[in-house]
């Protein structure tokens, strides 16, 4: 895809501050001529995120086809269109969409942001549409019905969230559920009804929850993502490990935060390659050079998946008789990450790679995942404008 131009990343931050998520597909030339476009990874991932579609269970050729309604907005009206969702016989498959009516709907190069809804696709030009009259406009349109919907939907679960967030709250400090780092997290999912699970999806009816305690300081966590083996140089953890882990009280460990800004004590780095849309790891040793790869496109999928809608919690605590309680003081509400972002923020060490591995004595590996983290002070960059929170005065 193109750089977009301020103005369309300003439209698309206007859908995100009224929480409505898309995704972005740009049509050429071609494929205008030909009635065609790739379904690029972003796209498959939203499809498959928002239950309308899932390309890898789908089996090539036109008999396996798929077909549903769909619509084009507009500046004054919704045009009926029908998207197509397949994957040809030739060149293995690679998944393709199209909608009717496109190719006198948008430019070649146009930006088109994807909005799922209950269901149905909208399409709708970023490029070329007005998105801020339209949203604000005194009459009636399209556009501004979809998104007024979307939004009021969207603050249901949030508001109700809130309404349970306050009342914690009100009971003022209460007794940890466990002694532990993790324990903050787990004693408000506990407050809350939430069972623990090892699940990747969001804690709440969508919404992801992040505790931490108060003026700690501490990295936020965003996610976790294991390097893509196949285009790795090192294949597994124990590799990692053999060549970088040291030996401490006893047992040979590798304690480990990589950024992009410097290396670290054991010659590491993060490198991106915008050519590639690689996430390269880096060592200074000659032998060894790039040795672990993320896909870039991945790393943007996982953080619109696990931060579409996210509650930063600030607990503060305190210790009686060795036993820990905690006081849930505020929130800081953020929708939408800015996926274009998220490598700038790597570049300028905003965003940084923690992994911890160990070897135990029997000589079986213990490590708690490839953990992407973001500065306490940056969330401003990698989101739009939030909503803050604080729940012991019963306001914005």
């Amino acid at each position: 895809m193109r750089q977009l131009t301020a103005l369309e990343i300003n439209r698309i931050k206007l859908l995100t501050e009224k929480s409505v998520e898309i995704c972005l597909i740009e049509p050429t030339g071609t494929g205008l001529e030909k009635s065609i476009m790739d379904a690029t990874g972003s796209v498959r991932a939203y499809l498959k995120a928002n239950n309308i579609h899932d390309f890898e269970l789908q089996k090539q050729g036109p008999d396996n086809k798929v077909l549903f309604s769909s619509h084009l907005i507009t500046s004054d009206r919704s045009i009926n269109s029908v998207v197509s969702l397949y994957r040809p016989n030739t060149k293995k498959g690679d998944p393709r969409i199209w909608f009717k009516g496109l190719g006198s709907y948008s430019n070649a190069n146009d930006i088109l942001a994807i909005i799922a809804f209950e269901n149905v696709l909208y399409v709708l030009n970023i490029t070329q549409i007005d998105l801020d009259k339209l949203i604000e406009s005194k009459n009636s349109n399209p556009l501004q019905e979809l998104v007024n919907e979307i939004n009021r939907l969207s603050n249901v679960v949030a508001d109700e969230l809130l309404i349970k967030l306050r009342s914690i709250a009100s009971k003022g400090f209460v007794p940890a559920l466990l002694q532990a780092d993790t324990s903050v997290g787990r004693t408000l999912e506990h407050l809350l009804g939430i069972q623990m699970n090892s699940s990747r999806t969001p804690d709440y009816k969508g919404i992801e929850l992040k505790t931490a305690r108060e003026n700690k300081g501490t990295r936020k966590g965003l996610f976790a993502k294991t390097p893509d083996w196949e285009l790795s140089k090192f294949k597994n953890r124990n590799e990692i490990l053999d060549a970088f882990g040291y030996l401490q009280k006893g047992v040979f460990r590798l304690y480990n935060t990589i950024r992009a800004t410097g290396r670290n004590a054991q010659g590491l780095i993060l490198r991106t390659d915008y050519e590639l849309d690689y996430l390269f790891e880096n060592s200074d040793k000659e032998e060894i050079g790039d040795f672990l790869v993320w896909k870039l496109e991945v790393l943007r999928n996982a953080l619109a998946s696990k931060h579409k809608e996210t509650f930063w919690i600030n607990a503060q605590t305190k210790t009686e008789i060795g036993n820990e309680y905690f006081l849930f003081k505020s929130v800081e509400h953020t929708k939408g990450p800015l996926l274009n972002q998220f490598g700038l923020l790597i570049d300028i060490g905003a965003i940084t790679l923690d992994y911890p591995i160990k070897r135990l004595a029997d000589g079986s590996v213990i490590d708690k995942g490839c953990n992407f983290k973001l500065k306490p002070n940056a969330l401003s960059l990698l989101f739009p404008p939030s909503s803050k929170y604080d729940l012991l005065k019963n306001q914005r």
